[in-house]
């Protein structure tokens, strides 16, 4: 029977998956038309067939230490991973949010290749379809890879498309596989980061000497030592003992146009002020949970993909993390803004995503009880993943149906992590996602009604900002005519003055 050994930073993946937080990535579409199951099924059969990892299963071998591997999967049938259901009456978001509720919490079978699909009718007269993959499977960048495959941009594109080619992999050198897959990231690293801070969409430039980038690393590693030595995030409601169950939400589509509107007055970036915007909802959700915002310290793990250009179509994880202090102390929407975006530029530069990936790279190669002790670590300094996605900004199509909304939710493993938020933008309009221990925050859907108040907020302010500064301009402009008024009124006034005395 065909397999193959699992790379090390996928193995790591797979081993972070616990009972009470999965490494499962859930993702949504919805539909305003009913979905076709039997059309959905096909297409899947067909698409997402040329994917290996689709039709194995992952099986762990070896001595002294039993690694993943991944094995070709006996007899496999996609109909045992595509799943037709109806949503009970009403057929209303509560509904639709406690069913993703119960898949979130639900562990994929082990027996079977880690993923599965569910389509489901009678969402508001339209449909939904909720896909879940295993991390070890794909991370953020290798889904954009799966959606190009299983979407359209046309109602009416053939079935059958012409494979896209795919490079082989070139034989890594002894100083290489030393580093691997590190080596060669780190130029990658700092685009990544740019590109993940500015658009979440990286734009990654080819690998530099690999000695060089050896050092950068080591150096990288040192800076995140440092990172890692420092005090852990304050205590909250997102830190604790987690349960069986996780909770979903998701916000109101934000116009990606309100969102520049706020950001071109004081030079931010969209992600800038989306990253702004959730931090002020998760403020304003603490602050009801009884906690000092004022005085506490909050870290997200941020994502950075650091997967070549040539390598875009291949599935699999390659990314590192940076950690993001959020402005969670500043009272002023615009101020969180201006502070979101400084510490943003600070991070732009940083060579930690690519000692975060060695790191796990080691991890993925040790025994489970090790990991565990390097992902508790990481943990602690920080209280939630956040991840920002810019997806299509065209209508997609799936089966010959328009997707009107599209969506997915990062998983948050580990002990120390007690929540994950998403944004991904599509067609225009950007929507936030949380998924969270049920125990810590039994309320997320508090959390993203906040995201969509809190850029009423910061464009009101925004708005009022520059009525004050087209008033001061106006006023500055009329003050030449005003002066000169005055002049010819004082002038006026000493002559007749003059004359009474005459």
């Amino acid at each position: 029977m065909k397999s193959h050994l699992m790379t090390p930073v996928d193995a790591a993946w797979y081993h972070i998956d616990g009972p009470v937080n999965l490494a499962v990535i859930p993702s949504m579409l919805l539909t305003r038309k009913p979905l076709d199951f039997e059309k959905v099924k096909t297409v899947y059969k067909h698409r997402l067939g040329q994917f290996e990892r689709f039709r194995q299963r992952v099986v762990e071998r070896g001595f002294p230490i039993a690694t993943p591997h991944w094995e070709d999967m006996p007899d496999f049938e996609i109909d045992q991973h595509l799943h037709h259901v109806a949503l009970p009456s009403p057929g209303d978001k509560a509904a639709l949010m406690e069913l993703i509720n119960d898949l979130a919490s639900t562990p994929l079978d082990r027996a079977r290749p880690l993923w599965d699909v569910h389509v489901v009718d009678g969402v508001d007269g339209g449909s939904a379809l909720i896909m879940r993959v295993h991390h070890c499977i794909a991370d953020g960048t290798a889904h954009v890879a799966i959606g190009r495959e299983l979407f359209d941009s046309t109602p009416d594109a053939p079935l059958e498309r012409a494979a896209a080619a795919r490079p082989a992999a070139a034989a890594p050198g002894s100083v290489k596989r030393l580093f691997a897959p590190a080596v060669g990231t780190v130029e990658r690293s700092f685009k990544g980061v740019r590109s993940a801070i500015d658009t979440a969409v990286d734009t990654a430039k080819h690998p530099q000497k690999v000695l060089e980038n050896a050092a950068l690393v080591l150096a990288g590693a040192v800076t995140l030592a440092a990172e890692l030595l420092k005090r852990s995030d304050s205590k909250s409601p997102l830190k604790g003992d987690f349960g069986l169950k996780k909770h979903v939400a998701w916000s109101d589509p934000v116009a990606l146009a309100d969102v520049k509107a706020i950001g071109a007055p004081l030079g931010a970036k969209i992600n800038d002020v989306l990253v702004a915007g959730m931090t002020g909802a998760l403020r304003a959700y603490l602050k009801k949970r009884g906690v000092d915002v004022d005085q506490m310290t909050l870290h997200a793990m941020v994502p950075v993909d650091l997967r070549p250009p040539e390598r875009a179509a291949e599935l699999g994880n390659e990314f590192g993390l940076v950690i993001l202090e959020l402005a969670m102390r500043s009272r002023d929407p615009l101020e969180r803004v201006r502070l979101t975006k400084e510490r943003m530029n600070q991070l732009k530069h940083s060579v930690e995503p690519a000692a975060i990936l060695a790191l796990f790279n080691l991890f993925g190669r040790g025994p489970k009880a090790v990991e565990d002790i390097a992902v508790q670590l990481f943990g602690s300094k920080a209280s939630l993943v956040m991840t920002n996605v810019a997806g299509s900004k065209e209508t997609l199509y799936l089966a010959g149906v328009a997707l009107d909304r599209v969506m997915s939710w990062v998983p948050h493993p580990g002990k120390e992590l007690g929540m994950g938020i998403s944004i991904l933008s599509y067609k225009g309009f950007a929507t936030l996602t949380v998924i969270a221990d049920a125990r810590l925050v039994p309320d997320p859907g508090a959390i993203t009604e906040q995201f969509h108040r809190e850029f009423a907020s910061m464009l009101a302010a925004v708005k009022k900002g520059e009525k004050k500064k087209s008033v001061a301009r106006a006023a500055k402009g009329n003050r030449p005519a005003a002066r000169k008024r005055t002049a010819k009124t004082a002038k006026a006034r000493s002559k007749a003055a003059k004359d009474a005395r005459h």
